[in-house]
């Protein structure tokens, strides 16, 4: 017969369970009114967040250039100007190579387009002209019916690239800033606050710039890995614009999800286009066997050894965010987990028992300390 339960015991489990439950709805529901605050700020606070990423990437140049003597302001400037130059760069090694073949890539369409005709109009389809005029048809009084819904969407996509192109201009001029004054904000800092806290924000600060600059480094590797896999793939079979291509690879690897699926999908419709279908499937199949060691190998493995990360908490962090925020979620959850890392770290440090010193031992079992 089981013994009964101790009553005192039973009381005191309770009472400490009643506490830990009510202590961690109060984090919850702070934690839920922090979240709305910075949902409200977003539009402020998303340049800011770009401008620090950016920051990452352009600060080793400036932080070189400000070694050489040159003056702050004069090194954020040409750090800024190159990278800006870099930028129109990439651009203009995207666009001018697809702009010089666009007459081959428009036939190559035309002709795709026939292919797929003849193919649907062959067994087991049997698709002939006629149901194709009707379903042209069809398509076209739904798009006279819906002329509403597509202006209403055209709107709010030039809304969309408006707000995009003001946040870059915010988030490039506060990049100059940081390079030209970031060295003077934690001292600044430490100025402000008082007791303790002078200490402990400067330096988690200090840890969380560290941790910034490391996940630049690690999402700059793994796009430049998934460009090489995915360019040599691409050269093999033939397809034109290969070089175009490698870099529009690594720049979306930036942007998780839609970057790779719009970047996987161009180099798919241009082998279409230029190699037929045949090439077109192999460069599918290349593209998400890469993809896939991209976010299951690589990415986990290169943040997970940069930020002090367990790969499986990187997986987990993008797909909470993903769920929680979207594209723009998935891309902060790896930063935004470091970060927390950073400061439970940190508390750890603080609250945890400093380790005896000898003296101390000597002195409480009653012996002496040699001199």
């Amino acid at each position: 017969m089981p013994a009964p339960l101790n009553p005192t015991r039973t009381r005191a489990a309770l009472r400490l369970s009643a506490r830990i439950s009510l202590e961690l709805l109060l984090i919850l529901a702070m934690a839920a009114v922090v979240l709305w605050a910075l949902g409200r700020m977003w539009p402020v606070l998303w340049p800011l967040v770009l401008s620090l990423l950016l920051t990452t990437l352009t600060w080793p140049p400036a932080r070189f250039l400000r070694g050489r003597g040159w003056p702050p302001a004069l090194a954020s400037s040409v750090v800024t100007v190159l990278f800006l130059l870099v930028a129109t760069g990439i651009v203009a090694l995207i666009a001018v190579p697809v702009a010089a073949q666009s007459g081959e890539l428009t036939d190559g369409v035309t002709e795709g387009i026939h292919q797929i005709r003849q193919w649907a109009a062959g067994p087991p389809l049997n698709i002939g002209d006629a149901q194709l005029a009707k379903a042209s048809d069809t398509a076209a009084a739904r798009l006279q019916s819906s002329t509403g819904n597509i202006v209403t969407t055209v709107v709010t996509g030039v809304s969309t690239v408006v707000d995009g192109l003001i946040t870059t201009v915010l988030a490039l001029l506060l990049m100059f800033f940081f390079l030209k004054d970031g060295p003077r904000f934690l001292p600044w800092l430490t100025r402000q606050l008082p007791g303790q806290l002078a200490t402990d924000v400067p330096t988690v600060a200090a840890r969380g710039w560290d941790t910034l600059g490391a996940f630049v480094r690690s999402q700059a590797l793994v796009g430049l890995l998934d460009a090489i896999l995915i360019g040599l793939g691409l050269w093999a079979l033939g397809v034109p614009l290969i070089l175009p291509l490698a870099v529009l690879t690594f720049i979306s690897a930036f942007v998780p999800i839609v970057g790779a699926l719009f970047a996987g999908a161009v180099a798919v419709l241009i082998a279409l286009v230029s190699n037929g279908l045949t090439d077109a499937l192999i460069a599918l199949a290349i593209i998400v066997v890469v993809q896939q060691l991209e976010g299951n190998v690589f990415q986990p493995m290169i943040q997970s050894r940069g930020l002090g990360l367990h790969a499986a908490v990187i997986l987990l962090a993008v797909t909470l965010g993903s769920s929680l925020a979207g594209i723009v979620g998935s891309l902060l959850a790896v930063p935004v987990a470091a970060l927390i890392a950073v400061v439970w770290n940190y508390l750890r440090e603080q609250l945890s028992h400093p380790p005896q010193q000898p003296e101390d031992n000597d002195r409480h079992s009653g012996g002496t300390v040699a001199s």
